[in-house]
């Protein structure tokens, strides 16, 4: 058996698929850069409305739910 740590994955780093994606724009025909570039700006919008969702639910007081005995015969 091996007694080693096993360390585990990097987190996926969302920079790097925007640096290729941007990359790949710029080697593309102008017609298709700019739809590269508004498909990125629809991707960072999103990324945003994510962020912002999770972060309000973070700022949402608990709901105090009732918890009540269900008596088994």
């Amino acid at each position: 058996m091996d007694d080693r740590q096993q360390t585990p994955p990097p987190d996926p780093d969302p920079a790097a698929l925007f640096i290729l994606l941007d990359a790949l724009r710029l080697a593309a025909p102008t017609e298709l850069q700019e739809r590269v570039t508004a498909l990125m700006r629809e991707a960072l919008l999103t990324l945003r409305a994510l962020i912002d969702h999770y972060l309000e639910r973070l700022d949402d007081t608990p709901v105090e739910r009732k918890i009540e005995d269900i008596p088994i015969d």
